[in-house]
């Protein structure tokens, strides 16, 4: 059984992922690359020892318990999971968004990050010592809509339900669970918003960002406390994007 802290990272070939996953390389962590894709998990592990690619498919409940065998058979246990793997999926009001795309965001967002969790939490309250930590990826818009955005966001408020039930039930197996709310860090999957994004009042209008590596030294911050201690939500934001008075 290996001493080394591990750590599973969703959607770690692009943005967010994999920023996170890199700085926890660099602290020395074992870490499973999850996404779909294998070539941005090898791009984004580079050559760090401690980095083990893993294409998965966090809606497939097989695919995600592929996983965390792997993790298993690798590490012999787990210490923190990201749960960070989303799509935004077609932009539409409840009127427009067929249930179709409703419930592929559905089952990215919110399904893929149960699943996740699960598994996770099997392993982590059965190790030896036993417990560990999961953040979840809320994003602001677990707090406030944007315009059009009735999948996303739904199932955004929905983690954080999965996020108070994690950490009520972690308590009995030294489990800790918190969530990252994050607005505008500046990836590929936002790109559109510092050139113009739709408000509340109908315009169109740039948005600040700020740089997703201070996204990766809050997660830092939170897998590093004991696990008698919890950061149960953080927002980090762009300071002037229009979140706080958004509307």
């Amino acid at each position: 059984m290996s001493n080394t802290r591990v750590a599973v990272v969703t959607g770690a070939g692009s943005g967010l992922g994999r920023v996170i996953a890199r700085a926890l390389l660099d602290e020395g962590y074992g870490v499973a690359l999850a996404g779909r894709r294998a070539e941005p998990l090898i791009e984004a592990a580079g050559d760090a020892a401690g980095a083990a690619v893993m294409p998965t498919d966090v809606t497939d409940p097989d695919s995600v318990a592929a996983l965390f065998d792997g993790v298993r058979e690798r590490w012999g246990r787990l210490d923190l999971l990201v749960n960070n793997a989303g799509t935004f999926g077609p932009a539409g009001d409840v009127g427009e968004l067929s249930a179709t795309d409703f419930n592929a965001v559905v089952q990215a967002n919110l399904t893929g990050s149960y699943l996740c969790a699960h598994h996770a939490f099997r392993i982590m309250q059965d190790q030896d010592p036993r417990g560990g930590r999961i953040i979840n990826n809320g994003s602001i818009s677990a707090h406030a809509p944007r315009p059009r955005s009735v999948a996303y966001t739904t199932t955004k408020h929905a983690i954080t339900g999965l996020t108070k039930s994690i950490s009520l039930d972690g308590r009995a197996h030294d489990i800790a669970c918190g969530q990252i709310d994050i607005g505008n860090a500046a990836t590929d999957m936002t790109s559109g918003i510092a050139t113009g994004a739709a408000q509340a009042d109908g315009s169109v209008r740039p948005e600040p960002t700020f740089d997703p590596q201070h996204v990766a030294d809050a997660v830092l911050y939170m897998a590093g406390l004991p696990l008698n201690a919890n950061v149960q939500f953080m927002t980090i934001t762009a300071t002037t994007m229009p979140f706080i008075g958004r509307g």
